[in-house]
Order: structure tokens, then sequence, then C-alpha cells
């Protein structure tokens, strides 16, 4: 049962701000909430009917498109189906860097320009409209409502965007004072930083974390270190997402601080995709998103099959992603979730494509074979892995007192196995591994990217 001040902030302030601000939310989050109970095919009739409302769009207002479209010989009337889907073009980041104006539709008024945190060194700049930031902010609220807590509820968010970091206005800390939402930012991981974040967890008794779930492995770690109890204080549950999160840090932040962790995944320009129910079903925001799965010749593949993920977004008319490569790697599931939503299902994600590493014969695999050997050495309190060629790695390691010497060789002898005889392991102890420009904290960085940055940017010295 919600407490009344929470009542009050979701109920009317918080509609009064989304209705100042132009957006449609409560509408949006009120229909979702009924269409999430609707089977399947009433799912897929919904997002064919507001595809084909999409494509008449922007085949009349959004110069790109039309010229995309008209080049590739194809008419919004021929997408009858939404096997039909593969007749469009993709749309990639270079497409959109290479066409920012043209990507506008003619009609789009009060666009806000956003960019991604640019952690591979290339940040995207796009465009969003109020329809968009109304069905992703009602898609956000109506998983939030799933555990239990809601919009005024106290929450903790650990992030690192400067977006938000920026925004610290003074109206936008009066406005995180009303809705009790206190933010904490994670490009900093210092002993005596995460010591005042534990105080702030503390003091303030949040009903919900949300942030990176390494920002927050990092904190449940430290307050391991410090032998501080945060397992008492009514956390509910801790929203992670913008990484892929891993069974061991999923762990680690029930444990310490004694909630359920919710997964989500989506980003600034793909949109609000996912989100884990209590049940722990990945639903796709089906009203909004139609998600693909294609090998690397661009063939969709069929559910059940790993391959990257691509976002066709229904509520972005005034600047469209229209079957958009995400790069990110993820499985359809056949599966229905026991809490009854018809919602389909993510059966994984596995992080982006540079998450993977390349073995010397070309064999690719995912980064967690090497994460493991790493993680569970005793004293190494973090680390990154950083495939600099297929004949050279790079680890580097922050360790304390019971990191052992001959710990290094047991790396090195581990990647080898998995890499090849032939690749040069290189281990070195730093003070400390700096976040990326996003704040987020990646714990692998693949061949392709880099390559891409080169040594120093993928060290991040």
């Amino acid at each position: 049962m919600p407490s009344l001040y929470t009542s009050l902030i979701s109920s009317v302030i918080f509609p009064l701000q989304e209705k100042l601000k132009g957006h449609n939310t409560v509408a949006v989050r009120r229909q979702m909430e009924r269409s999430q109970w609707w089977g399947q095919e009433h799912l897929r009739a919904l997002q064919l009917q507001r595809l084909q409302s999409l494509l008449h769009h922007v085949t009349q207002q959004v110069p790109y498109f039309q010229q995309r479209l008209a080049g590739a010989g194809i008419n919004a009337k021929d997408i009858r189906s939404l096997d039909d889907m593969s007749l469009l073009p993709f749309l990639t980041k270079a497409d959109i860097r290479q066409n920012l104006e043209a990507m506008k539709s003619t009609t789009a008024r009060g666009l806000a320009r956003f960019n991604t945190g640019g952690s591979s060194g290339e940040p995207l700049i796009f465009f969003i409209g109020n329809e968009r930031v109304s069905h992703d902010v009602a898609a956000k609220w109506r998983a939030t409502r799933w555990w239990g807590v809601d919009i005024g509820d106290p929450e903790i968010v650990v992030w690192g965007s400067p977006i938000e970091l920026g925004s610290q206005d003074r109206i936008r800390v009066w406005r995180d004072k009303i809705f009790r939402s206190h933010l904490l930012p994670a490009f900093e991981m210092s002993d005596e930083k995460l010591d005042s974040f534990l105080d702030a967890i503390n003091h303030m008794r949040p009903a919900m974390l949300f942030g990176y779930p390494s920002a927050l492995a990092f904190i449940a770690q430290h307050a391991q270190r410090r032998g501080r109890p945060m397992d008492q204080l009514g956390i509910k549950v801790a929203f992670v997402t913008a990484e892929r999160t891993y069974d061991w840090q999923k762990t680690l932040i029930m444990e310490t601080f004694g909630c359920r962790v919710a997964n989500g995944y989506g980003g600034r320009d793909a949109g609000f995709i996912a989100h884990e129910c209590p049940e722990g079903g990945l639903h796709i925001t089906a009203e909004d998103v139609i998600l693909e799965v294609v090998d690397a010749e661009g063939n969709v593949l069929p559910v059940g099959q790993r391959g990257e993920l691509v976002v066709t977004h229904l509520a972005t008319r005034d600047f469209p992603f229209i079957r958009y490569r995400t790069g990110d790697v993820g499985m359809l599931s056949e599966k229905s979730c026991t809490c009854g939503r018809g919602l389909p299902l993510l059966a994984s994600i596995e992080g982006r494509t540079t998450d993977f590493v390349v073995a010397f014969d070309g064999t690719v695999m995912h980064g967690l074979a090497l994460i493991y050997t790493v993680r569970d050495l005793p004293g190494v309190e973090a680390f990154k892995i950083i495939q600099e060629s297929r004949t050279r790695t790079r680890v580097l390691l922050v360790t304390d007192d019971d990191f052992e010497s001959t710990a290094k060789q047991t790396i090195i002898d581990d990647f080898r196995a998995r890499l090849g005889s032939e690749v040069d392991i290189l281990v070195q102890e730093v003070t400390e591994i700096p976040a990326e420009r996003s704040g987020k904290h990646r714990y692998v960085v693949g061949l392709g990217e880099a390559n891409k940055n080169g040594p120093e940017s993928s060290n991040g010295q």
C-alpha cells in the first residue's frame, strides 16, 4: 500500500508536471497497463497498425526516409505484415550521423537534442519529440509499478550520464527533493566517495535503487569490505540497466542490500525496450517496440537464435528509429511468463558486440570466458580486460594485500588456454581503473572497439 505522500506525487504532482511539459504520459501508461494482458496476436496486430501509420508518415514527412525507401523501391503499402519488415533497410549509427537534419520530420516541433554516452569514442547525436518521451516514461513507469514501488517513493539513482549530472540546477534539485530522488554520480569510485554513497543510502533508506549494475556492484563490494550491513534498510528492488548484468553482480547486490534485482534493457537511442517482472520474465515493450534478431549478414533469425538486436520504435514520428541496429547481442524467447502478461520475452541480453573477444584461431566467445578467471582471484578489487589484437590482450588490475604474485601467471595461463598459446597476455597492476565517459564500469573491451580507440583510450588513462 503506497504512502499518502507517494500517492500524492504519483497521482497528482507527477501527472501535472507531465501535462505542463506537453506529455500524455499518464494516458499512455494507463493504456499500457491494459494492453500488457493482451494475447500476442492482439499485440502483433497493434504493432502492424502502428508500423503502417509510422511508415505512411515518414514517406510523407521525413526527407531521409522518403529518399531511402524510394531509392530501394519500397512503398509503405508494401508492408502488409510484420514479416514484411525485412524489406525495409536497416538504420545504422553512421546513417544518423550523416543525415541528422534529414532524419527530422518536417512537422516536428520542440525536439530535444540527446546523445549516447560515447563509451566507444563515437557518441551519437539524435533528437526526441514529446511522443517518444511520453511513451518511454510511461513504459518505465509501468514496469516500476510491477515491483510495488511508484514515483514518489524514495529512490537512490547511481548514474553517470552528463545529461542528468549536468541538469542539477536549482529547479531540478527542488524537483528531486519533492519526488524523493537522490542522484549519486557514478564517475568516481574512490573509497571516500563510496563511503559517502553508503552514508547517503543509509540515511535515505530508499524503497528502490536505480543504476548501472557495475556501479551498484562496486558499492555493494565496498559495503562488504567495510563491514557495513545494508540489508535492513527496507529496499524493495534494485533496477539495473544500461549494461549487461552478470549473475555474480545480481547475487552481490541482492545479498548486500537485501532486495530483488530487476534487469532493464534499453537506451537513449533505442528507447525503453524490455524490463523484468517479479516472476523473472524480461518483457518487451511490445506496444512501442518491434524487436528483431539478425545475423552478421542482416538476415532475420528465428526465435531462440542469438544475434544482433534490431529495434523499430513506433513512437518516433518526429525522429524515426526504424530497423535500428543497436550493436547489442541477444535472443528472443518463445516462452510465456508465469505472471500472465502477454508481452513477448527476451531470453537473454548478452552485451554489445564489443563485449565479445576473438581467439587467435578466429573463434568468437563472450568476455565472460575471461571475466570469471580474474574475478574469482583473491585480492582483485577491480579489473578491466582489453583485447588490443588477436595476438595481444591487456589486463588491468586493482589489487589489495590478499593478491598473490602467482595469480598473474594464473591469468596468463588461463587466458592463453582460451585465446591461444600464441597470444601475448600483459597483466598490469594499477591504482585505479577510471569509469568510461558515461560513468559505466566496463569489464571487457573487445577487439573491434580496442582497435578503433587505440590502446591509450581503451585504458582510459
